[in-house]
């Protein structure tokens, strides 16, 4: 599925799904940089990001895996 991946002000992590019209904060990811494994939604959703340089800004659209939630 299609999710953009974006960046507050405060600096918390929140992924936006479209088709849902759902903005869920990150609140946990097994890699820093978020990308290239699993993150874990405020509403408990865990998605797999695929594998992104570091040179690409946020916010950035990208295909995601729902893995559960």
């Amino acid at each position: 599925m299609k999710v953009m991946v974006r960046k507050n002000a405060e600096g918390v992590f929140s992924v936006y799904v479209p088709k849902k019209d759902l903005e869920e904060p990150i609140v946990r990811s097994d890699r820093e940089t978020l990308f290239g494994g699993t993150v874990t939604l405020a509403n408990g959703m865990v998605l797999e990001l695929p594998e992104i340089g570091p040179e690409q800004s946020l916010p950035l659209t990208v295909e995601a895996r729902k893995i559960s939630g």
